[in-house]
């Protein structure tokens, strides 16, 4: 590997800054000013950092994926206070190249997120991604909430079963970081034909792995007497009369094929069988719904208990209820829903009956 000087203009070319840095000198060109169709306009928002090597194209890798709102360049969990580039690559202050994601769980799952960033890297190389060597490009997922580490740790988990090596992926909270240098932001925006250690296809990959799923008016509210004439007895009572069916005598409480969860009154899937679990309380139960905006959430106080209802937004259909005794590695929530509520589509059946655009869920 070989350090070579280079020129950049700073502040629109008044300033000239010579800088050293250990780049190959493969110079594609990257299509800039991608816009991901993410909707920005949410109030739900969550960060992680991604070290993946050279951090210009980390930055520009997860800049194309649908969901995620901000990104920033920086150096993270070094041991010394606001480090420069200079000092960063001289291997005196332990920091590593690392991108900001900011992304709206919403729109985006962490474990997609996290899958993305391995197909970037070789999680078994040290200090080494591409031709950029030296311990500012070693690889870590940092985190800063304690259940985001607990996700980021068991899909890393999960992922090293896939390789012969050990993986040299950190896993662990994040301690310091400084943002870089204002060049380092947004460097193949800006510089169409800079270097980068990531194929160019990756790029194409990424801009297509989280497509926007399209509302189909064909999930419409039936009326009464329409859902009546098509409901079994229990169904109608569970959906239309806030009732429940008994634990362990229903339908889909041991069901764990692959495929997806519908609303029993409109057809529009609700949950997936990856995010399906064994609670032993004798109906299904879910750790999240495919998307939060797909259901609402009500305070119920019948009985003489204060518990949150589970409603289909579209459908206007009762589901269950949502408790926080979840599994705390799948985000700590339990949707415990009426089988009756829901129809049951095995994977082999989903792509006949026009679901084929949620196959892409059972792949996690």
């Amino acid at each position: 590997m070989k350090k070579t000087l280079i020129l950049m203009t700073i502040l629109f070319g008044i300033s000239i800054v010579t800088m050293s840095f250990s780049r190959c000198q493969s110079n594609p060109t990257y299509t800039t000013n991608f816009k991901n169709e993410t909707d920005m306009n949410t109030n739900n928002r969550k960060e992680i950092y991604f070290a993946g090597g050279c951090f210009w194209g980390t930055e520009y890798f997860f800049q194309q994926i649908r969901g995620v709102l901000e990104t920033q360049v920086g150096y993270a969990n070094g041991h010394t206070e606001n480090p420069t580039y200079e000092q960063v690559v001289s291997h005196t202050t332990g920091f590593a190249e690392t991108v900001k994601v900011v992304y709206d769980p919403d729109q985006v799952d962490i474990n997609l997120l996290i899958d993305l960033y391995f197909d970037t890297i070789d999680p078994t190389s040290i200090n080494k991604q591409g031709n950029d060597v030296g311990d500012q490009y070693r690889t870590g997922i940092y985190t800063t909430d304690d259940e985001t580490a607990v996700i980021v740790k068991n899909r890393v988990n999960q992922l090293a079963k896939e390789y012969d090596k050990p993986l040299a992926v950190e896993t662990i909270p994040l301690e310091k970081f400084y943002k870089a240098e204002e060049y380092h932001q947004d460097y193949l925006e800006k510089n169409p034909t800079g270097y980068c250690h990531i194929p160019t296809k990756l790029f194409e990959m990424a801009k297509k792995a989280n497509p926007k799923t399209e509302a189909k008016t064909a999930y419409q509210k039936q009326d009464k007497e329409a859902l009546k004439a098509t409901l079994t007895p229990i169904q109608y009572q569970v959906t239309q009369e806030n009732g429940t069916e008994r634990a362990f005598q229903n339908e889909y409480f041991d069901e764990f094929r692959d495929g997806i969860y519908v609303d029993i009154t409109t057809g529009e899937p609700l949950f997936v069988s990856t995010d399906k679990f064994e609670s032993g309380c004798g109906w299904p139960s879910f750790s999240k719904p495919i998307d939060n905006s797909l259901i609402d959430e009500k305070t119920d106080k019948t009985y003489g208990m204060i518990r949150t209802e589970v409603r289909s937004k579209t459908g206007d259909a009762h589901l269950g209820h949502v408790f926080e005794d979840g599994p705390k590695n799948k985000g700590g929530l339990r949707y415990c829903i009426n089988s009756a509520s829901l129809k049951f589509i095995p994977k082999e059946e989903m792509k006949a009956k026009g679901y084929e655009a949620y196959l892409k869920l059972l792949d996690k």
